[in-house]
């Protein structure tokens, strides 16, 4: 039977009610197209549709700030039910996404799904502060319930594979740079990061400061690894999420290019994890990774 998922939205700047509904569902094309969000309708367009869309899930509730935004959603992302309160959804769905990337709302909005009993994937990040993130873990009724990441976390192209890691040698800086915000999109950094480098060891902070107008710049040093040094370049640049990776021999870099894949990816294996009762990511990487995003901030 298909899982059915209710879906939350929208924060500023954020598209994932668009995209996510559209993974699941199918689209159509004249309403995505006024998403507002260009990047969604050019990359929807180069797959083939229906086989690409997500099996075994629909999105089958939404809900928005406002109803007009609700029912824009609603209706390029093929949505059938929009709904007047967040909490309306519950005993109709099966999992919640909760597809905000303000993260200071997360604990709010996830919280009577969590109470229900619900499993839910908060978008990135899933909180600034370890502080907020223990206060969400808390309110899960069972270990695994709440499912988060950076959808990079599963991207192919932001993996170092064994070929090249061996030709440029022992890593001893990464440089890893994205546009927007820190708060919002240092996390599309991070967690590749803590893919190639491994979650287990705290870095030690050597500085974070402001970066042009209104970007934030991290640097890292991990025990016994590379320097690192992160930045969100703010609103007025606009560079590829991008991470170069310095070895004793050589150096690459590896350049996110594949929204749709791992945006599909990673609610799949949202999915697997709804239908097995608990999220096979572990916790451990999200503190790891909330950590070092809380480093960063001003």
């Amino acid at each position: 039977m298909s899982l059915r998922f209710g879906i939350i939205g929208q924060s500023p700047g954020n598209g994932h009610p668009y995209s996510w509904s559209a993974i699941c569902n199918g689209y159509r094309p004249d309403a995505m197209a006024l998403c507002g969000f260009p990047a969604i309708p050019d990359y929807l367009a180069r797959q083939q549709w229906p086989h690409d869309r997500l099996p075994g899930a629909r999105v089958t509730h939404v809900w928005a700030q406002d109803r007009k935004t609700a029912a824009r959603i609603a209706l390029a992302g093929r949505i059938e039910t929009v709904v007047a309160r967040p909490e309306d959804m519950i005993g109709h769905i099966d999992a919640l996404l909760l597809a905000r990337d303000d993260a200071r709302n997360h604990r709010h909005f996830a919280a009577p799904f969590l109470r229900a009993g619900l499993p839910v994937y908060i978008d990135k990040p899933i909180a600034l502060s370890m502080d907020e993130l223990d206060a969400l873990n808390m309110m899960q009724l069972r270990p695994g319930q709440i499912f988060s990441c950076s959808a990079l976390r599963f991207a192919p192209e932001m993996r170092l594979d064994a070929e090249t890691a061996a030709g440029i040698g022992p890593i001893r800086l990464i440089t890893g740079m994205t546009a927007g915000s820190w708060q919002t999109y240092a996390i599309h950094l991070v967690d590749p990061l803590l893919a190639m480098l491994g979650h287990d060891t705290a870095p030690r902070l050597l500085f974070s400061a402001p970066a042009g107008h209104d970007g934030r710049t991290l640097a890292l040093r991990f025990p016994d690894g590379p320097d690192v040094h992160l930045t969100a370049a703010g609103t007025e640049a606009q560079p590829p999420i991008s991470l170069r990776i310095t070895g004793l021999h050589g150096e690459t870099t590896l350049t996110f290019s594949d929204s749709f894949g791992a945006f599909r990816t990673a609610l799949a294996e949202f999915a697997a994890a709804v239908r097995e009762g608990r999220s096979r990511l572990p916790e451990a990487f999200n503190r790891r990774a909330v950590s070092i995003i809380e480093m960063g901030l001003p």
